[in-house]
This record gives structure tokens, C-alpha cells and sequence, in this order.
């Protein structure tokens, strides 16, 4: 595979952060300065980066191919568990596939993946007309795809993909007029993954459609709002998890999406990472210390379905808070001395773990718990 890296070929958008309510484009798990970090390394062979993109080809090999055909319907359904799915399952496929050509492309260069991935969105765009499905089903199936359609759709639109200007509006349509709706009010009532999933969705709605007033109001949810989705619902000072006496895997869905979504205000200047004196890390470490087999503390019974089996989630988190603040992260560390390069999932909505997170070692070469940000939420510039 040949990694172009020429500015002539891939042409990505310059990334700025400029004053006001403008937002930065490519910006939403992928930055220009990481997609261009990703492609030197995989063009020196460096690893984990190489063994990462191996291990994402050959994991999704049946939705990576330019074969694979989106099958859109008009009316999505599903009831709770999977049951009568009517399109729920394929559109959670096809999300994931453009999300992947969508990064095939901008780490290749290869204009096919990007032609299958904006297939895959002119599909849906010009087909789905509703998501529904029993005790609200429409909207966990609304907020496991449209962050991964986002994002495919962000980074063929700051590319030279060629999405034409009628297709890109169309879209978006899709996402104001069917996603939205279904995410707007979040989910208060059930268990805290749904929140965070919307979360991020909506975050990624906000950013793509260039609405600050969208973007802002999810914000505000993450950090005050009453759901168990918002960040200190669904994390207790202690590091315990709203769903850790459920079961493992629904924990680390939760973690996972509050991380990406946290990675897409990032990009955007906004330090959601720092929020509740870095309460999310907190979250993250016990999760960890639980899974790897560990005795930890916990009000109520913990749920242990799903115990040592790790979800995808783990490399993006670990890189933010080593990497960019110094952090310590021993358990979290573990976990990915054991998993690393992280696999790919259809499901948790992902940033592609090691082969997009990873950057080596932490800055000043070593661990430090001294660098902690404050609990308020910081303005910063976006990259």
C-alpha cells in the first residue's frame, strides 16, 4: 500500500482556530495535523502505527473492500435487544464502512475509498426518511451511526474527495431534519450509555453543520445536565461508572463514547477532557483496575458479564491524558500492554485506537502526576 503524502494530492483544508464562534474543519476525531502524523508513519513502516493499520484492514476486511454495497432503506426500525430490525443492524454497517473508506482514503491518498464512502452517504441521504423502534430504539440506533456518518462525511468534505456541494447539503438535511430530533432531548431514563452515545453525535452535528448553539447546548449537557449520560452522572467521584453494576461491556460503551466525545471538543478548543478534576481519567482507571482482574470498591454489586473482555476504547483516552497532560494512568497502561494496536468495532463509536491516538512517548519522557488541569472547563486553541 502506498502512502501519499503529497499536499497535492490529498489537499486537506487548512486547519484554523479563529476567533468567535468559527469553527475548525477538519475537526471532529481527525485533525489535519493527525491525519498528516498517521501518514508518516505508516509511510516510514513505523510501528504500532503499521501493525494498527494492518490489524484495521484485515479486522474489517468486509466493509474496507470497494465492493461493499450500501443497502439504505427509507424507514429504519428495531426493537430493544436487536429484535425486529428493519435496517437498524445495516445502517450501523454502513456508518462504520464510509467512516472507514473515509480514513482509507485520507491515509492513502486513493481516490476509490473515497468515491465508496461518499456512495455510502449520497445512499442513506437520498433514502432514509425515519429511524424509529419500540421504548425509543430510533434513537440508540440514531447515536451509534450519526457520529460515524459525521465523521466520514467531515473528512470528505475538507479533503479534494470531490462531494458535491448538493450532496453535502442533502446530507446534512438528513442529520437536522432525522438525526437530530431523535438525539435532541437525550435520554434521561436509561441507563447512561444512550446519553453519552447522543453525546457525541451531537457534538459532531454541531461542529459538521457549523452550529455553535448546538454545540454549546451539548456541552453544557455533558457538564450539568440532569440525564445519566452527563459526565458526573455517569462517573462517581470514586471512579465507579453509573453502569458498572450492569455489566463490563455497557460500562466501556459508556466511557468510550464520553472519550470521543471529548476528543471532538478538543478539536475545537474546548477542554472537556479536564472537566471534574479530570474525572473521565478517573472513570477510565477504576473501569481498568476492575477488568484486569482486581479487587475495587463499589456501592451495590458489581457486574462482572463481560469482566476482562476490552472494548476499543482505551487508546485515545490514555494517549490525552499521558501524553498531552502528564498524567498517570497505570491501569489504563496495562490495558493496553495487553490489547495494543486495539481492534476496530462497528459498535462502540471509536477513533480507531492505536492507529490515530498513539503518539509515542509521553511529552518529557516520563510520568508525572504533578500536571492537573483545573476542574473548569478551559478555552484552547483547537488542533
Amino acid at each position: 500500500m502506498k502512502y501519499i503524502l503529497s499536499s497535492l494530492v490529498l489537499l486537506l483544508s487548512t486547519e484554523v482556530c479563529a476567533a468567535g464562534d468559527a469553527f475548525v474543519h477538519p475537526g471532529l476525531m481527525h485533525s489535519q495535523t493527525d491525519l498528516a502524523f498517521m501518514r508518516r508513519k505508516l509511510a516510514a513502516g513505523e510501528e504500532p502505527w503499521t501493525s494498527a493499520w494492518k490489524k484495521l484492514r484485515s479486522g474489517c476486511i468486509d466493509i474496507a473492500g470497494l465492493r461493499y454495497t450500501p443497502k439504505p432503506i427509507a424507514h429504519v426500525s428495531q426493537a430493544p435487544y436487536g429484535k425486529d430490525d428493519i435496517g437498524a443492524s445495516q445502517m450501523m454497517r454502513d456508518s462504520s464502512a464510509a467512516y472507514c473508506h473515509a480514513v482509507e482514503w485520507c491515509l492513502t491518498g486513493e481516490k476509490a475509498h473515497a468515491a465508496k464512502a461518499m456512495e455510502i452517504l449520497n445512499a442513506w441521504s437520498s433514502t432514509l426518511e425515519s429511524i424509529s423502534g419500540d421504548k425509543d430504539q430510533g434513537k440508540i440506533v440514531a447515536g451509534w451511526t450519526t457520529g460515524k456518518f459525521c465523521n466520514a462525511a467531515e473528512l470528505l468534505r475538507y479533503s479534494s474527495a470531490g462531494w458535491a456541494e448538493s450532496d453535502i447539503q442533502r446530507f446534512k438535511r438528513m442529520l437536522l431534519e432525522i438525526d437530530y430530533p431523535l438525539l435532541k432531548d437525550f435520554q434521561p431514563r436509561y441507563n447512561g450509555n444512550w446519553g453519552a452515545t447522543m453525546i457525541h453525535s451531537m457534538l459532531c452535528i454541531g461542529v459538521f453543520c457549523d452550529d455553535r448553539d448546538k454545540f454549546n447546548r451539548v456541552v453544557d449537557y455533558f457538564l450539568h445536565g440532569k440525564g445519566k449520560g452527563a459526565l458526573t452522572n455517569y462517573i462517581f467521584p470514586s471512579g465507579q461508572c453509573q453502569e458498572t453494576t450492569r455489566d463490563q461491556t455497557h460500562t466501556q460503551m459508556g466511557l468510550g463514547a464520553l472519550a470521543a466525545a471529548c476528543e471532538v471538543a478538543w478539536k475545537q478548543g474546548v477542554d472537556l477532557y479536564g472537566a471534574a478534576d479530570n474525572r473521565l481519567a478517573l472513570g477510565f482507571e477504576y473501569t481498568a483496575k476492575y477488568n484486569l482482574g482486581h479487587d475495587v470498591p463499589c456501592t451495590g454489586v458489581i457486574g462482572a458479564k463481560g469482566r476482562g473482555h476490552f472494548q476499543p476504547i482505551w487508546e485515545a483516552a490514555y494517549q490525552h491524558y499521558v501524553y498531552e497532560k502528564g498524567l498517570k494512568m497505570p491501569y489504563t497502561r496495562q490495558v493496553l500492554d495487553k490489547i495494543r494496536p486495539e481492534r476496530w468495532s462497528i459498535v462502540v463509536p471509536e477513533v480507531f485506537g492505536t492507529l490515530t491516538c498513539f503518539k509515542g512517548q509521553p511529552r518529557g519522557g516520563a510520568f508525572s502526576t504533578s500536571a492537573k488541569p483545573p476542574a473548569s472547563i478551559n478555552r484552547r486553541h483547537g488542533g
